[in-house]
């Protein structure tokens, strides 16, 4: 299958590969990562959909951002 470099996203799986190839190992750093460490995402919900979403959080007692995260949950375990 060919890149399409007008609708493929942007850097490719590989693009970068011989560049970090060519790093010397001295001026790599590795970090232990933090478990307690979280993620942000801002979410651009617009229209009828902001409607929806406050209505559909109000329903259940959650916060608009309650409802986005078990939306993720429950998309991931279906998709499992």
């Amino acid at each position: 299958m060919s890149k399409d470099p007008w609708t493929d996203p942007d850097p490719q799986p590989g693009d970068f590969d011989d560049d970090l190839a060519d790093i010397d190992p001295r001026f790599v750093e590795s970090h232990v990562g933090n478990p307690d460490a979280k993620l942000r995402l801002l979410i651009s919900v617009e229209g009828e959909d902001v409607v929806r979403l406050e209505r559909i959080a109000h329903a259940r007692g959650k916060t608009p951002s309650d409802v986005v995260a078990e939306l993720l949950r429950d998309a991931d375990r279906s998709a499992a």
